[in-house]
C-alpha cells in the first residue's frame, strides 16, 4: 500500500519502521514541511504486546495530533499501580491536580500503532507497507537512502526506527554496548481478570525476577515475567494467580537485554526507539521513549536540513541527550533491582 505524495522527487527523510518511534519521527518531520517516506515491513494491525502508559504521555500524543482519538473517555484508565517488592503491597498513585487524579492508559498497541501511522499518512507522509529494507544507499561515507523491495528511496537523512532488530546498526556494522546479560521477558494473555487486578496493574517481586499483571481490555489480562538470570523455558511462566484462567493465544518471548548503540547518530542518519537503546519493561519508559526520540530526531533533522553547518554539533547533541537518558534510566533500574529480595547476581556493586 502506498499513501501520500508522489515518489518521483527525492525525499528529505526516509523512516524505517512504522511503530510509535517511526510514526512519531515521520509526523514530526511532516509537521515541519519535510518530504517524508516511511517503510513498514508488516501490514497493520499487527500483534504487539500492550503497555500500561503513564498519564504524562497524553500531552505527547496531543503534540503528535492523535490524543483526541486515543485518550477518549471510554479508554481503560487507572490512577496508579500496586507494587509488592521489598515490603508489603503498596499503591503508587500518579498524583493529582485541581482537576482530579492523574490517570494512565491501557491502549492496545494495534490501536496506537494504527492511529499514529494513519495520522502520518494524513499529513502527507508516503507510507510503503508492506515494504522491506534491503540495503543502505551510501555516498562518500554518508547514508543517502534505502534500497527496498519496492525500489530505491533516496533521501538526505534516514531515521532508523526498526526496533530491537536495529536494521541500520547491522547494515553499517556498528557496535553495541551491552549493559546486562541476555534478558528474556516472557508474556501472554488470559481471558478474564481476577478482582484484585481489575482497577490497577500489579508489579510483584518473585524469586529470581518479577511479574507484571494488568487488565488491558474487558475480560483480557496481560502478564509479563522477567527472570534475572537464564529463564527456565520448560516451566510455565503464567503467574500462579492467573493459571486457573484460560489462555488467550501463545506465550511469547522478547529479548530485553539492556543495550545502547555506540553511534545513535551519524553522517546522514539517526536512530530512535529500541533501534537506539533498550532497557527491560520495568523501566516503564518504552512507548514514551519511542515517541520522544522520534520527535527529537525529527527536530534535529529539520535543523540540519535548514542549516547544514550545524549537522556535526546536532549529531553530538542528540547522541548526548539520548545517552544521558539511557544512563539515568539504567541507574534508576539498578537501584530498584538492588532492593529486590533476590536481586540479580550480575548487578554491579553499589558504589
Amino acid at each position: 500500500m502506498l499513501r501520500g505524495n508522489s515518489p518521483l522527487k527525492p525525499f528529505d527523510v526516509v523512516v524505517i519502521g512504522g511503530g510509535p518511534a517511526g510514526s512519531a519521527a515521520a509526523i514530526g518531520c511532516a509537521q515541519r514541511a519535510l518530504h517524508v517516506a516511511l517503510i513498514e515491513r508488516q501490514e497493520f494491525p499487527r500483534f504487539r504486546p500492550g503497555e500500561s502508559l503513564h498519564p504524562g504521555i497524553e500531552p505527547v500524543l496531543a503534540q503528535l495530533g492523535v490524543a483526541g482519538q486515543l485518550c477518549v473517555q471510554d479508554a481503560l484508565r487507572f490512577n496508579g499501580h500496586w507494587v509488592q517488592w521489598n515490603g508489603p503491597l503498596r499503591f503508587n498513585g500518579f498524583g493529582s491536580d485541581d482537576k482530579g487524579s492523574w490517570r494512565g492508559f491501557q491502549i492496545p498497541r494495534a490501536t496506537l500503532d494504527t492511529a499514529l501511522l494513519q495520522h502520518a499518512a494524513a499529513l502527507g507522509v508516503m507510507v510503503h507497507q508492506p515494504c522491506r529494507a534491503l540495503a543502505v544507499l551510501g555516498e562518500k561515507s554518508r547514508v543517502r537512502g534505502v534500497i527496498t523491495d519496492s525500489g530505491p528511496l533516496h533521501a538526505d537523512y534516514v531515521i532508523d526506527a526498526s526496533g530491537a532488530s536495529a536494521w541500520l546498526h547491522r547494515q553499517l556494522g556498528l557496535t553495541i554496548r551491552r549493559c546486562s546479560p541476555r534478558l528474556i521477558a516472557r508474556y501472554g494473555y488470559v481471558r478474564g481478570c481476577p478482582l484484585a487486578y481489575r482497577h490497577a496493574p500489579h508489579l510483584s517481586a518473585v524469586p529470581g525476577g518479577w511479574t507484571w499483571i494488568a487488565n488491558v481490555q474487558a475480560q483480557l489480562t496481560h502478564w509479563t515475567h522477567l527472570a534475572f538470570d537464564a529463564p527456565n523455558l520448560r516451566r510455565p511462566a503464567i503467574p500462579e494467580q492467573l493459571q486457573h484462567l484460560p489462555t488467550q493465544g501463545a506465550i511469547h518471548g522478547a529479548d530485553v537485554t539492556w543495550r545502547i548503540s555506540t553511534a545513535v547518530a551519524g553522517n546522514g542518519y539517526f536512530m530512535v526507539g529500541d533501534a537506539a537503546s533498550q532497557l527491560d519493561p520495568a523501566s516503564s519508559h518504552g512507548v514514551l521513549k519511542a515517541l520522544m526520540t522520534g520527535m527529537q530526531a525529527a527536530q534535529v533533522v529539520s535543523d540540519c536540513i535548514g542549516q547544514p553547518s550545524v549537522q556535526s554539533s546536532a549529531q553530538r547533541q542528540y547522541s548526548q541527550w539520548l545517552g544521558d537518558w539511557f544512563e539515568k534510566d539504567m541507574e534508576q533500574l539498578r537501584r530498584f533491582y538492588r532492593l529486590h529480595p533476590d536481586p540479580p547476581r550480575w548487578l554491579q556493586p553499589h558504589v
